[in-house]
């Protein structure tokens, strides 16, 4: 290291140390002090921690992951893409909304971090196939009160420094007609009324003919982003494609309901056996497996 160099570390060095003298924090994961000057409140290690949602089997249009191929026809789509019900034309997400991409998403979503839109960009830019082009970025829009309510639109904090990235123009053409309450208690049933013409496009030549990336925070059912890519198709897109940070993953649900059943098997068969072998009568217990939180 050269002596410019080591004088421009020791300073650095320095500055880390008088900042977390007079401004200690720790990291809002993991909770350890925080060791490095950044307008993010969370370490470099949690940062690392969410990783790329993988599956063996997934849809090619939705991309929903499956734990077989039984849900997949010949052409490796399932049957809402096949029936053309999903709305959008494609979708990609970074992650499984659960563990330390889902505390991010929380941190940044309603504990208001707006700085956390930065690192969680960079996840979204990752999870973009590089053979597609697209032709203008729409970030999901908010109704004015809810958006009011707190503070920002978390799906355009996100979408634009991926604009930046594609140099292309984050559009503001999508608008939410009406107040809706919020999705994540609601039926599939009644999403779909709660969404019923709550989208509209706005100079919708601006989107005629042209390919879409349409973004939001998390795909959950899929309900808000089909409305909203069904609402920009009917003015003239011609391709719409929706990118997520994490995706809800009903794998995980699968094997949740595959624990219980499992559970309850053995449990039964435990006890049958007790009934033979008293002295171990009592000492078995049927576990709780973890439960899967979904917003």
């Amino acid at each position: 290291m050269s002596r410019p160099q080591a004088v421009v570390s020791g300073l650095q060095r320095l500055s880390q140390s008088l900042f977390n003298c007079f401004f200690p924090d720790d990291c809002r994961l993991c909770e350890q002090p925080l060791t490095t000057v950044s307008r993010v409140p969370v370490c470099p290690a949690c940062l690392a921690l969410p990783k790329p949602l993988e599956a063996e089997f997934f849809c090619l249009g939705c991309r929903t992951p499956f734990s077989s191929a039984f849900a997949l026809g010949e052409d490796g789509f399932c049957a809402l893409c096949r029936d053309g019900l999903v709305g959008f034309d494609a979708a990609y997400s970074f992650g499984s909304y659960e563990g330390a991409l889902r505390k991010l998403i929380h941190l940044f979503k309603y504990g208001k971090v707006e700085s956390l839109a930065g690192p969680l960009s960079r996840y979204l830019l990752t999870a973009v196939p590089l053979d597609v082009e697209f032709d203008r970025v729409i970030a999901m829009p908010m109704h004015w009160r809810k958006q009011w309510e707190r503070g920002f639109n978390q799906a355009e904090l996100l979408a634009a420094p991926v604009a930046r990235r594609y140099r292309l123009k984050l559009g503001t053409n999508l608008r939410r007609r009406r107040y809706t309450v919020a999705q994540a208690s609601l039926t599939e049933a009644q999403r779909l009324k709660n969404l019923d013409k709550s989208f509209c496009v706005k100079r919708a030549e601006e989107v005629s003919g042209i390919r879409i990336l349409l973004i939001d925070d998390v795909f959950t059912t899929g309900t808000t982003l089909r409305t909203a890519a069904e609402a920009l198709k009917a003015a003239g897109a011609a391709h719409v494609s929706a990118l997520t940070l994490a995706r809800v993953d009903r794998r995980l649900d699968a094997d949740v309901r595959k624990s219980r059943r499992d559970g309850f098997s053995e449990n039964q068969s435990f006890r049958a056996e007790s009934d033979f072998a008293p002295a171990f009568a009592g000492t078995g217990g049927r576990l709780s497996p973890a439960e899967v939180g979904v917003n």
